[in-house]
């Protein structure tokens, strides 16, 4: 039996919390948000959908649920030129959510922008052990990734390390295809405003990030012990220590049950020293 909260149900996470349900990987749901009406019509709807699982709204049950997913707090729009920006704006809503995870034992997913960032917050503040605080992005700007060599010839998948934001890191060392400097200058250029292409045209990235938060959600319920590139808590992998980044994971019903530390090209590591620099930095006036 696997419970789910979604904390913070709006476009993702009511559209998470769907997802989850119609493909069977939960067995009961908690929703929450602090438009009180929003709420109680998107539970509503949910129930019309008939998948056969108790929905509540009833936030004391939060510590008792399997996984946690925070999606909660203001989403990243046409004016906001980088996912930092919103931290000082999600940054209430993060300490808000922390209130109500006393006695906490399952496995908390953090959404919401600055990501990284907030993940390491809440590692810090909770107290939780690393392997059950995991961070989204990774899934989805590899996805973005292989998009983008696509669309230029290249069959390959790409694979995103780093931030999930500006300092990500595109591994272009592990694909086959030999790309020139300008060629992978381009690219990561591109990667970094991928989502805002999104954005500026429908108003906000929708079916790529649930899919791939749904495929986490997935992981741990079914303890699948596949790998997925998530910001996890590092403790010197990488040569990084107290920040985290988006890493390759393996992941199931314990959450992070290892990190793989891949071989890096020189552009590569230094894009990594250059993200943990940044997110320690911002971080420093938050934890």
């Amino acid at each position: 039996m696997v419970t789910l909260c979604v904390y913070g149900s709006g476009r993702i996470g009511g559209c998470v919390a769907n997802l989850a349900a119609s493909l069977g990987i939960i067995d009961s749901l908690l929703i929450y948000d602090i438009n009180t009406p929003f709420l109680h019509a998107q539970k509503l709807d949910l129930l019309h959908a008939d998948r056969g699982i108790p929905i509540s709204t009833d936030l004391s049950l939060m510590p008792e649920c399997d996984i946690c997913l925070f999606t909660a707090g203001l989403p990243r729009d046409p004016t906001v030129e980088t996912r930092t920006a919103l931290l000082d704006s999600n940054i209430s809503v993060a300490k808000d959510f922390i209130s109500h995870l006393a006695g906490f034992t399952g496995i908390l997913i953090t959404v919401t922008n600055p990501v990284d960032c907030l993940n390491n917050y809440f590692q810090k503040k909770t107290g939780l052990p690393r392997e059950r605080v995991i961070g989204f992005g990774g899934e989805l700007d590899s996805a973005r990734f292989t998009c983008n060599l696509h669309e230029k010839g290249i069959f390959e998948k790409g694979i995103v390390l780093g931030q999930h934001g500006e300092y990500q890191v595109p591994v272009f060392s592990h694909l086959e295809a030999n790309l020139s400097p300008k060629m992978r200058q381009t690219i990561h250029e591109e990667l970094k405003n991928a989502s805002m292409k999104v954005i500026k045209g429908k108003g906000a990235t929708e079916y790529g990030p649930c899919w791939h938060i749904t495929r986490l959600i997935k992981a741990v319920a079914e303890d699948t012990k596949e790998r997925q590139i998530c910001s996890c808590i590092l403790e010197g992998e990488y040569g990084i220590e107290g920040c985290s980044l988006g890493v390759p994971a393996i992941i199931g019903k314990d959450g992070i049950l290892s990190i793989e530390e891949w071989s890096l090209d020189a552009d590569e590591q230094e894009g990594m020293k250059t993200a943990s620099q940044y997110i320690k930095t911002v971080c420093r006036n938050i934890v």
